[in-house]
C-alpha cells in the first residue's frame, strides 16, 4: 500500500556540471530497516537529505502516498525525524534539555508529565541514563551522537499515529560508536520498525548491514545499482564492482547471516 511506503522517484540532484544523483528510485516500507550504501561519493547522504526535504532536486518524494514536497517543514517534522551525520550546537544544553527539543519538533503534547516521561525514556533507550544532568559539549563523540538520537527518537517517540507510520532517517547512526553500542543502536532501529514504524538508514558497515537491515540499495556513481534483501544485494559481484576492490561475502553459522570480508589488494 502506498500510505506504507517511503518513496522517491526519479531524483537528480547536480552542483553545477556535476551530477550526484542520476535519476534515482528508492522506496522503504513500514516495519522494515532500510539500509543506503554505497561507497564515498556515491549519493548516500544526499538522497538521505533529498528524501528527508532538505535538498533542492528534480524528481519526487512521497511519504505514506503524500507528495512530500507540498507538506509543510511542520507537518513533515510529524511524520519524519532526522539524524545526520554531525550535530552542532549554538547553545549550551545539558542532555536532558537537548533531548526535550524533540518534544517541540513533532509531539507537541499538551500532558507535560507524558512528554517528561517519554524525554527520560528515550534517553535510557539509547544507553544514557544517569547522563542526565551532563553538558552536551562535555561528551564523547559517541556519546553525542546518542544523546541527538534521543532527541530525534523523541520526535516521533510513538511508531504509528492514525494508522499511518513514522520514520526515522539516521545518517551514519553508528559511525562513532564502540562495538557495543552500534548494537543497542541497530536493536532500537529494528524495534522502531517492528512496531510499525520505518527506518532509513545510510550505512557504512556493511555486517551490521546485513544483520539489521530488511532491505538494502546499493548506490554507485550517483545511480541505484542494485536494490533488495541483504543476501541479493550483499554478493561478490557487486560489491567488488561497486567497492572498486575485491570483497567476499559469507554465511557463517549458527544463523546464516551473510556477512561480509574484504579482500587484501596483492
Amino acid at each position: 500500500m502506498s500510505d506504507m511506503l517511503y518513496e522517491a522517484s526519479g531524483i537528480t540532484v547536480a552542483y553545477g556540471p556535476r551530477s550526484v544523483l542520476d535519476r534515482v528510485d528508492f522506496c522503504a516500507r513500514a516495519g522494515e530497516v532500510t539500509a543506503i550504501v554505497g561507497p564515498n561519493g556515491s549519493g548516500k547522504t544526499t538522497l538521505l537529505s533529498v528524501l528527508a526535504g532538505e535538498r533542492a532536486h528534480a524528481g519526487c518524494v512521497r511519504i505514506n502516498g503524500r507528495d512530500a514536497g507540498g507538506m509543510p517543514a511542520q507537518e513533515r517534522a510529524r511524520h519524519r525525524a532526522v539524524l545526520p551525520q554531525a550535530c552542532s550546537l549554538a547553545f549550551p544544553f545539558n542532555v536532558l534539555e537537548l533531548v526535550r527539543l524533540g518534544l517541540t519538533a513533532g509531539l507537541a503534547s499538551p500532558d507535560p508529565g507524558q512528554g517528561d516521561r517519554i524525554v527520560l525514556s528515550a534517553i535510557a533507550r539509547v544507553g544514557l541514563e544517569g547522563y542526565e544532568a551532563r553538558m552536551v559539549q562535555e561528551l564523547s563523540g559517541g556519546e553525542r551522537q546518542r544523546a541527538q538520537l534521543a532527541r530525534v527518537l523523541v520526535q516521533i517517540w510513538q511508531p504509528v499515529v492514525d494508522g499511518l507510520p513514522r520514520w526515522l532517517l539516521l545518517d551514519e547512526p553508528v559511525a562513532a560508536l564502540d562495538i557495543r553500542h552500534q548494537l543497542t543502536i541497530m536493536q532500537l532501529a529494528r524495534d522502531y520498525a517492528r512496531a510499525g514504524g520505518g527506518v532509513i538508514a545510510v550505512m557504512h558497515d556493511l555486517n551490521l548491514t546485513a544483520m539489521f537491515a530488511d532491505r538494502v540499495s546499493l548506490l554507485h556513481g550517483g545511480r541505484l545499482h542494485r536494490s533488495g534483501p541483504p543476501a541479493e544485494v550483499l554478493n561478490d559481484r557487486d560489491l567488488s564492482r561497486c567497492y572498486d576492490c575485491p570483497v567476499r561475502t559469507n554465511t557463517p553459522p549458527p544463523d546464516g547471516s551473510t556477512w561480509v570480508l574484504p579482500q587484501a589488494m596483492t
